[in-house]
């Protein structure tokens, strides 16, 4: 069994209005200091494959299809192996 954490994040050229409405959220709050926010998704997948290799296969092609937009989007993830 392993456990997918996978990140998915707008592409730097693409606009992230949700990004702008936290970071002035948070101006409003006083953290002045804030220069910029990106929004993103995190998604936890719990697989079962034989191997670490077919975890990733499966794991990418999942966000390859549906969890990521590749037109605007990019994702990483990483691929822990539970015990």
């Amino acid at each position: 069994m392993y456990l997918a954490k996978i990140f998915i994040t707008l592409k730097s050229t693409v606009n992230d209005p949700q990004g702008l409405t936290v970071q002035g959220a948070l101006h409003n709050l006083g953290f002045d200091g804030v220069q910029r926010v990106r929004m993103g998704k995190y998604i936890e997948i719990w697989v079962d494959e034989a191997d670490n290799a077919q975890a990733n296969t499966k794991v990418e092609e999942m966000c390859r299809k549906l969890l990521a937009n590749p037109v605007i989007e990019n994702f990483r993830f990483d691929i822990e192996e539970l015990a």
